[in-house]
């Protein structure tokens, strides 16, 4: 008995040990990389506001470009897959580089200064799991304490950029493995991304909100709309997906030389926004979903983002693909709600919320993020359209080293890599 009881005080203990342990690293997590991405959030202000009021910064892509590619390889890390590298280092043994913090740092607001057209995100998430995976280093963790940190690290700095706690703390456990959540990361996940957010609320970096007033009441007609429109961001999301991946294929077939292939993308933007008319689709486009909200679009907007965002990043340009994918969501569903006239402000956020859903797989973050954006109001329009854009999305997704565990259609183990 004495022993048993004994060994019951040494597991608690242990747990203990275990909890505070990772309290105390998710916190010094939150920190690290709250302050860094509250950097990069206020560097990415300044060059998004140089940029718009110099727009012949425009015409200097090109050799931007070619300081973004001499920069890796002066860094002898030619060959970084971006996202796909901290997710496969996650549920492999894969190295994760911490020279890739300041390498997508400054490549992306490279990027952002001369017109790229892409989002912001990539960079946080690059950021935050190489951070994260050079803390876990700095302290001899094990392998798998390692990719707790790395998703630590994701967390905050999700936070840090979008002010969305929630949604951010679930969204790195979520993205690695459609199907399987590592709850072992929960706590830490939370932690960090609620100590970065109170970083970055604390040296004013403002929340992303958008309301949402006079929401339809909820029933079957309009519950029938609003599946209607999740069905046409399901479709949308599979094609942004194939026109991101098949891009970068295009370009590596046609320009062998990587240089060649990022002054040529850099050259293609140029004119694809001279013959735009305007640079509305350059950058990330936050301010762009500002006038969607409001109900005015262009009908072809949300093709033209995910055109110049696949020619951009295809390329060779560094950034993110989440913010174009909810500045494409956001201009399909004001131009659904405008056509059927069924609440264009309603529409478009959850255009945004489906649109996300589809190229992430990641039901769960996708309705906190809609909360966190919208509110709770539009709750059962966010939870259908959420739903029936991750049964429909199929098996495509944004990062190629995403696995999806379980089928969506049926309780079928399948283990496979996204389209």
């Amino acid at each position: 008995m004495k022993d048993i009881v004994k060994h019951k005080i040494k597991h608690n203990l242990n747990r203990a040990k275990s909890s505070i342990k990772w309290i105390i690293f998710a916190v010094l997590s939150g920190i690290v990389v709250g302050l860094t991405g509250t950097l990069f959030y206020f560097c990415m202000s300044v060059v998004t506001l140089m940029r718009v009021k110099n727009p012949w910064l425009l015409f200097l892509l090109p050799f931007g470009g070619l300081l973004i590619v001499g920069s890796y390889r002066l860094l002898h890390d030619e060959k970084d897959t971006g996202t796909n590298l901290v997710l496969s280092a996650i549920h492999s043994a894969d190295d994760l580089p911490l020279r890739m913090a300041p390498l997508i740092f400054i490549s992306t607001l490279i990027t952002h200064l001369f017109g790229g057209s892409a989002g912001r995100e990539g960079a946080a998430l690059q950021l935050g799991g190489s951070i994260g995976n050079g803390l876990g280093k700095l302290f001899r963790f094990d392998e798998k304490d390692k990719h707790i940190m790395i998703m630590c690290g994701m967390s905050a700095a999700f936070s840090a950029l979008f002010g969305t706690p929630m949604a951010a703390a679930i969204f790195s456990m979520e993205v690695v493995s459609v199907g399987i959540m590592y709850y072992a990361a929960l706590v830490p996940c939370v932690v960090s991304s609620l100590v970065a957010h109170g970083i970055a609320v604390f040296f004013g970096v403002p929340q992303e909100l958008f309301l949402v007033n006079n929401i339809p009441d909820f029933s079957v007609s309009t519950a029938a709309v609003i599946s209607v429109l999740a069905f046409l961001c399901a479709l949308v999301s599979i094609l942004f997906c194939i026109m991101l991946h098949q891009s970068e294929q295009l370009y590596k077939r046609f320009f062998k030389n990587p240089y060649l292939r990022v002054f040529a993308g850099g050259c293609f933007v140029i004119l694809l926004t001279l013959l735009i008319g305007n640079q509305d689709y350059n950058g990330a486009g936050m301010n762009m979903i500002e006038q969607f909200m409001h109900g005015a679009v262009r009908p072809e907007a949300f093709l033209l983002k995910m055109f110049l965002t696949a020619v951009t990043l295809g390329a060779g340009f560094k950034g993110g693909e989440i913010v174009p994918s909810f500045f494409a969501g956001a201009a399909l569903g004001c131009l659904f709600g405008n056509l059927t006239g069924f609440s264009p402000v309603l529409c478009t956020a959850v255009g945004m919320s489906a649109m996300f859903c589809g190229v992430t797989n990641c039901p769960i973050t996708s309705l906190l993020i809609s909360f966190e954006l919208f509110g709770y109001a539009g709750m059962p329009y966010f939870l259908l359209a959420v739903a029936f854009s991750y049964m429909l999305s199929g098996y495509y997704g944004l990062y190629h080293s995403q696995k999806i565990v379980y089928s969506k259609y049926k309780a079928n183990y399948i283990n496979k890599k996204t389209q």
